[in-house]
């Protein structure tokens, strides 16, 4: 379903003064796409489609995530994932200073969080870490096992945590909400409930196959510029455009959260102040099975890490499996020795999209890819936009404006 202004009516899009139906057309509604759609339509000359196979934006990994503010400590210093990071963080505390958030209320809070190390190989991490942030310009410092006590009794960090204070959460769907505003506030297009079948490319001009939620029957869209923010679907999509051999590979990762509920109630502020993370997985493949909690205050743990042996965004199973609550204990215990087995049950889950596999991410880092692709002007792919991509969604936008404003 197209909504062009105030009316919803695929017609009312033809025959505009572009070449093609719309200047650029994004694909895929998530934080991302919303950011993405917002950024391009706040240019004048811009007229922009914003296409979501679901009814509504940000149901997919936009929907499943951990709500937090990375402050962006993790990530190699020339990084996509760094620069958009530390970008985009800095973009949601200066858009809450200066008021632009409004038009519609963001909730958030900077509320912190310690890295905690439980033995000198984590403490050595910590430093490296800690020296990152100085490289970054990040604030960060490394504080003691009884520092760390005295601000979260219940938190153990036997050799000390380093303290990022730029860490935050944050309502993402508030979030996504005020991108979506800002998108159709400047008069941009949205198509909701309509998925892209097929993509064809000829004299400068795309044309989108697309079948709406509820019907079999395909309308036809064109656009001068096309945007694949597609999330776990990026791959596939880039399939239907680029030759054979530079077809891509769609991997997998899933994160379950688990609530906590023990037998005698411990409030979150009686736990924690801050977001008590283990030090991350090589790579930084996982950031590790972290406790966080929402702007209510309620308490959560994960995600923890498992590779899917499935390659079809469609078939994902999102049940949280009771095998993995066990190994999740195991984990929280060396920073909360105070939980027991009994307290943990499964939430949620959310899955990654990856751009490497499962052995290639134990070998190398893995960044965002953010790209036109070559032979195929003004067709822009996003891959592997997996966490900070909620954190670094605005600046992620910016970037692609400039693919196309620079």
């Amino acid at each position: 379903m197209i909504r062009y202004g105030s009316q919803f009516c695929a017609q009312r899009v033809l025959g505009l003064r572009y070449k093609s139906d719309f200047s650029h057309v994004v694909l895929g509604g998530g934080i991302v796409g919303a950011a993405i759609g917002a950024e391009l339509q706040s240019v004048e000359s811009n007229n922009v489609l914003l296409l979501e196979r679901h009814g509504q934006l940000g149901m997919e990994t936009t929907a499943r995530n951990s709500e937090v503010i990375h402050a962006g400590i993790y990530y190699p210093e020339n990084s996509l994932k760094a620069q958009l990071c530390i970008r985009g963080k800095n973009k949601i505390y200066d858009a809450f200073d200066k008021g632009s958030f409004s038009s519609v209320q963001v909730p958030f809070k900077k509320c912190g969080k310690y890295v905690v190390a439980q033995d000198e190989q984590e403490y050595e991490y910590i430093q490296q870490l800690h020296s990152r942030c100085q490289d970054l310009g990040v604030p960060s410092q490394l504080v003691s096992a009884n520092d760390v006590r005295d601000s979260c009794a219940l938190i153990e960090a036997k050799l000390g945590a380093l303290e990022s204070p730029t860490t935050g959460i944050i309502s993402v769907h508030d979030y996504t909400l005020f991108f979506q505003t800002q998108f159709e506030n400047a008069g941009g297009t949205l198509g909701l409930n309509s998925e892209v079948v097929h993509i064809d490319y000829s004299h400068g001009s795309y044309t989108l196959h697309i079948r709406e939620a509820g019907s079999e029957e395909l309308f036809e869209i064109t656009t001068d510029n096309l945007v694949n923010s597609a999330g776990l679907h990026a791959p596939k999509v880039s399939n239907m455009l680029l030759p054979s051999d530079r077809h891509l590979e769609t991997y997998l990762a899933k994160g379950s959260y688990f609530s906590y509920h023990p037998e005698n109630h411990i409030s979150t502020k009686s736990i924690t102040n801050k977001l008590i993370y283990p030090c991350p997985n090589p790579n930084a493949a996982s950031l590790g099975t972290h406790l966080t909690f929402d702007l209510g205050g309620q308490l959560r743990f994960g995600p923890d890490l498992e590779w899917l042996d499935c390659h079809d965004a469609d078939a994902i199973d999102y049940a949280v499996s009771t095998e993995n609550v066990v190994p999740a204990y195991e984990a929280i215990k060396r920073y909360f020795p105070r939980i027991k087995p009994g307290d943990l049950q499964p939430a949620y889950s959310g899955v990654r999209p990856k751009n490497l596999s499962q052995e290639q991410s134990k070998k190398g880092f893995s960044d965002f890819i953010i790209r036109e692709e070559e032979d195929f002007p003004g067709f822009v792919n996003l891959l592997g936009i997996e966490s900070p991509g909620v954190t670094a969604s605005w600046a992620i936008a910016e970037y692609v404006k400039d693919i196309y404003h620079s």
